[in-house]
């Protein structure tokens, strides 16, 4: 969904990845940078008797942004390489797993569905990776990557609906899953 949104703003994207990339900081440290911010996003999660919601969704949604800007600074300064790919992609899964860890702590909703939340969030990016892996193009099958997730989460977060917003995620992630699970057996067929 986001991924269109994404063609219409690369020019935007590139001047801001050029504008990042005079700080000094590279691509990885940006990619920290995010993993931090959403370590501060689970804190205020896990922290909700002391702290709304709301610092948790704005939190998550400088990460998100910090996201993008670690590909734009390595596009800007063409720094892009496996190595950044799989160190971008890795710890994008590690802020999930602390981010839903810190929703569950809080207490925003059960254990079992935040565990189901997670599961088919990294299914949606699993998925991903192993289609991909077999030759199958799935970038942008679905409706629920990860820009949708942190969006919809942060959004509804910053409203005080965490719950919500941790039930849609699942949707969204549940809905995506299936649909790359069918597009890439589909794509994987023998004819006989």
């Amino acid at each position: 969904m986001l991924n269109k949104l994404r063609r219409i703003l690369e020019p935007l994207t590139a001047k801001m990845g050029a504008a990042a990339a005079k700080t000094q900081i590279p691509p990885s440290g940006w990619t920290a940078l995010s993993l931090l911010a959403s370590v501060a996003s689970a804190y205020f999660y896990a922290s909700s008797s002391t702290y709304p919601a709301a610092y948790a969704g704005f939190t998550l949604l400088i990460s998100g942004f910090l996201d993008v800007v670690d590909g734009a600074v390595a596009r800007a300064t063409n720094r892009a390489s496996n190595q950044g790919a799989f160190l971008d992609s890795t710890l994008d899964r590690l802020a999930e797993v602390v981010i839903f860890t810190g929703v569950m702590v809080g207490g925003y909703a059960p254990p079992l569905i935040v565990l189901l939340t997670l599961s088919f969030s990294l299914l949606v990016s699993y998925s991903r990776a192993r289609g991909e892996a077999l030759g199958v193009r799935v970038f942008g099958v679905g409706v629920g990557e990860r820009a949708e997730r942190i969006t919809v989460l942060a959004a509804l977060s910053i409203l005080g609906f965490v719950y919500l917003g941790v039930l849609l995620v699942l949707v969204l992630a549940l809905a995506t899953y299936i649909h790359r699970f069918v597009h890439v057996v589909n794509a994987l067929k023998k004819p006989l």
